[in-house]
């Protein structure tokens, strides 16, 4: 699904010129945690129309969305020319804010969009003290401040018609990336859990040698042997196995019900 629009009505710095939505199952893509932010109008009113055209198709599903991972195209309206800009959504909805008025300060931010505070930070270096300094910072300086006010850089301009703003890399803690990998770890059992048993309630009975063979071919992501015979001790565990009799290298499906 996709809509456009044209250009900036008068007195606008910024327009969403297009949007497009991906729809992606959990299954097949790590663990995002989301960001609750505060969009503006415009697009909250798409999300809510994707949302009941999408939900009148498949009903029964359940969106979430996954506001860090979004992407926009802005055009931009400066004294110096019209630009497309190629922003994350963070960015989206700073600029946005901009619209409505030429100066705000860190906080007057933080409480119009609701960006987590490391986030915003690293969303306002990027749009203010990178290559592409859409916005201007006060006082100057590479980090932001608590006390930093920030207004519409009207003396912006480039060679280019549609610049890209690159987002701050985020520089994960120890503890960050600890969590981030139990997370990924975590969502990956669910997915060898279900092939498993997918593969066994079609199979009813299966080798130990097939059935991890069966499940190389249908994991999307690299995992040891080791690791899914993990998998399967748990759900023998569970009793969604079981160890045929005769065969300790034999698995039986134990349908339940």
């Amino acid at each position: 699904m996709n809509h456009s629009n044209s250009h900036p009505k008068p007195g606008q710095s910024f327009l969403l010129v297009s949007r497009c939505v991906h729809v992606l199952t959990t299954g097949y893509w790590p663990t995002y945690q989301p960001m609750d932010v505060r969009l503006p109008h415009e697009l909250n009113v798409y999300q809510d129309i994707f949302k009941e055209f999408y939900l009148s198709k498949y009903s029964g599903r359940r969106l979430m969305w996954q506001n860090s991972l979004g992407h926009c195209v802005l055009k931009a309206d400066f004294p110096k020319g019209k630009k497309e800009l190629a922003v994350s959504l963070f960015q989206t909805i700073v600029l946005m804010l901009f619209n409505d008025t030429q100066k705000l300060s860190f906080q007057d931010i933080k409480d119009a969009t609701g960006i987590d505070d490391k986030e915003l930070r690293r969303t306002l270096q990027s749009l203010a003290c990178g290559k592409v300094r859409v916005l201007q910072k006060f006082p100057k300086g590479r980090e932001v401040e608590d006390e930093d006010s920030f207004v519409f850089n009207e003396e912006f301009s480039g060679p280019l018609y549609r610049i890209k703003v690159n987002a701050i890399q985020m520089k994960e803690t120890m503890e960050e990336n600890t969590s981030t990998t139990e997370r990924v770890f975590q969502d990956r059992q669910y997915q060898v859990d279900a092939a498993i048993v997918r593969i066994m309630k079609t199979r009813k009975v299966l080798s130990h040698t097939l059935l991890i063979t069966e499940l190389f071919q249908q994991l999307k992501f690299p995992i040891k042997p080791v690791d899914l015979k993990k998998r399967i001790e748990s759900l023998i565990d569970r009793e969604y196995l079981e160890r045929d009799k005769n065969n300790p290298q034999i698995y039986n499906y134990l349908a339940f019900g």
